[in-house]
């Protein structure tokens, strides 16, 4: 008897997991949960990333359950998300609620966990292959767990599953003198490079290339860890980020398809690029529309700019906050076409449409754009 291999066209078909980029046409996608969330523990690692007085009621509350009034209207949300979704012909996956309020401990530290609001974060797609991140929050350390009914299926069904190298998280992956660089100031980073750590969300994907930059939860062994598990077949960049307290890449520069780069213009200088990002159509954000209810700027976990945290649906469409007109009518100008989405709540959460979902299968092939 005779045995051939499958094509590689046959076997990225055959596979529940193919993404090569951030905009070929989205057929599946993960979505976070809110159930169980829990208020991030207090450590410095959460405490430098969260703005202004979210940060301030973030110590105050840590460790207890997120409050019905914070919850249900994110929950609403989410659920019109989803059905919007499904309506676009995406098919939705979705992790098992989970109690993230129960305690947990290393030999090191002990921690309550947060939330399945944002898989952005923790799991990293690239081509067939799902790679769980180190990721540098404790309170976030068995996050992956609760996607695991999910990686396993994916697994049993052909997909590569990789869970990068479990970070210790001792002190000496923070610097105890660690202080928010003042303007003008050049950006300082909370890690130290002790052991690799990142999050998913520092990255976004165009084919061969993939841009990171470092942040407050990637450092640079965490990126040097990427690039040669990787190998030869992917090329890492680094963008310069101006951002004084930069944690994810998706509020900073994010493409909307190939040749086309939305940058935040105070995070990001067009002359400060990679010289082969220089070549693409920059499209420079809008100011964000004010958000000027009060208990939503309290509770944001999230910068003003979210406004740029959008979902590539294909090519055209995205998926974009009505709040945001500015970002709306701009979008429009350049060619695009936006699917208002109602979403402000879940910023509570950690995020938007970008944070809050994990695009599992674009049908599309593996190039180089550049």
């Amino acid at each position: 008897m005779n045995f051939h291999a499958p094509s590689s066209e046959s076997s990225a078909a055959a596979c529940p997991v193919s993404s090569h980029n951030e905009w070929d046409p989205l057929e599946e996608i993960i979505v976070g949960r809110l159930e169980g969330s829990t208020i991030p523990s207090n450590h410095p690692v959460v405490t430098c990333n969260i703005p202004g007085m979210a940060a301030r009621a973030q110590s105050l509350a840590a460790g207890f359950r997120f409050p019905k009034f914070m919850v249900e209207p994110a929950q609403e949300e989410l659920d019109n998300f989803i059905k919007v979704l499904e309506s676009l012909g995406v098919t939705v996956t979705r992790p098992e609620p989970f109690d993230h309020h129960a305690k947990f401990a290393t030999p090191y530290w002990s921690s309550r966990g947060f939330c399945n609001s944002c898989p952005r974060d923790s799991m990293l797609v690239i081509g067939d292959e799902i790679l769980e991140t180190p990721m540098a929050w404790p309170c976030r350390y068995f996050e992956t767990h609760s996607y695991r009914p999910i990686l396993k299926d994916y697994f049993r069904r052909g997909a590569r599953w990789t869970s990068a190298p479990k970070p210790q998280l001792t002190d000496a992956l923070f610097d105890p003198n660690f202080e928010l660089a003042k303007k003008g100031e050049p950006i300082r980073y909370i890690l130290t490079e002790f052991e690799p750590v990142f999050d998913a969300a520092d990255f976004f994907r165009c084919g061969r290339d993939i841009f990171v930059t470092r942040s407050n939860v990637t450092n640079k062994m965490g990126v040097d860890w990427l690039r040669r598990h990787l190998g030869e077949g992917y090329r890492i960049h680094e963008i310069k980020s101006r951002c004084p307290n930069p944690m994810h890449i998706d509020t900073t520069i994010l493409p909307l398809g190939p040749g086309k780069l939305l940058i935040n213009p105070e995070y990001i200088h067009p002359d400060e690029l990679p010289d082969i990002l220089k070549k693409w159509d920059i499209l420079v954000a809008p100011d964000p529309t004010p958000i000027e209810d009060r208990i939503l700027a309290i509770t944001s976990m999230c910068g003003k700019w979210l406004s740029m945290n959008i979902l590539m649906i294909d090519e055209k469409r995205m998926i974009v906050d009505p709040h945001h007109v500015n970002m709306l009518r701009q979008v429009e100008k350049w060619g695009f076409e936006p699917i208002p989405v109602p979403f402000l709540h879940y910023a509570a959460f950690g995020g938007a449409y970008h944070c809050a979902t994990l695009d599992v299968r674009r049908r599309g092939t593996l190039e180089s754009y550049f």
